[in-house]
């Protein structure tokens, strides 16, 4: 059994999808990161970050003790390894899936963050901030569309986690001010990952979990207003 420390964020939704495409038994534990779940102890132990997500496997495949991870990618490349799928067997296969794995999470996750952090959350638009990043999301947009642009069906040949990682990223494009309309080999690519039965269940998983996404100022503060000082300090 697999427990999965989670919330309703892009990242989140990456190891739901897996799991749910896999169909590896598991076991969610909400952590609602807009009231400082993240900074229980016990999350923290697994979490050294305070971030969602985090997952224990209580049957890794050496038998040995339990595993527990932090990072969204880490955990999804440790749930191909151990499903078997979604990650090419091959040299070259394998490593162009971790190239586009480590894209997500260097360049599209935390540019896209930035954008919906000064474009939704920031309490002051700042200009510069808001061109800044919807610009980068473009470019990574770009990026992605070229990849696609020859006709492949997903991102490294075969459906991989590396669609798991880009695909939540990509949702919320209308909150990052991109037209998928600019972008017609990636529309295409979203619009066939949004159409599988697991991915729907993992987006419908969510509905009923975060059933009050407001931002008050308690939140923001809790979100936000973290510095290198010791929780409570």
């Amino acid at each position: 059994m697999i427990d999965l420390y989670y919330w309703t964020t892009p990242n989140g939704h990456k190891i739901t999808i897996f799991l749910e495409e896999a169909g590896l038994p598991y076991r969610l534990i909400p952590v609602n990161i807009s009231q400082g779940e993240q900074f229980q102890p016990d999350f923290l132990r697994i979490a050294p970050n305070n971030r969602i997500p985090a997952m224990v496997d209580h049957a890794p495949a050496d038998g040995g003790e339990a595993v527990s991870l932090f990072e969204s990618g880490a955990i999804l490349l440790y749930l191909a390894d151990k499903a078997g799928r979604f990650i090419a067997d091959s040299l070259r296969g394998r490593n162009e899936t971790l190239q586009w794995l480590f894209w997500q999470m260097a360049g599209l996750g935390p540019m896209a963050g930035q954008n919906h952090h000064f474009t939704q959350y920031a309490p002051e638009k700042l200009p510069y901030a808001v061109d800044r990043y919807v610009r980068e999301t473009a470019r990574l947009y770009r990026v992605l569309d070229t990849q696609l642009a020859d006709g492949r069906d997903y991102i490294a040949g075969e459906y991989s986690i590396a669609d798991m990682a880009c695909y939540p990223w990509i949702v919320p494009h209308e909150k990052q001010r991109q037209d998928l309309h600019d972008f017609p080999a990636l529309k295409r690519w979203f619009e066939r990952i949004a159409a599988r039965p697991a991915v729907q269940k993992a987006y419908k998983l969510a509905e009923g979990i975060n059933t009050t996404p407001t931002l008050t100022d308690a939140s923001r503060a809790i979100l936000f207003g973290q510095d290198g000082k010791p929780r409570g300090g």
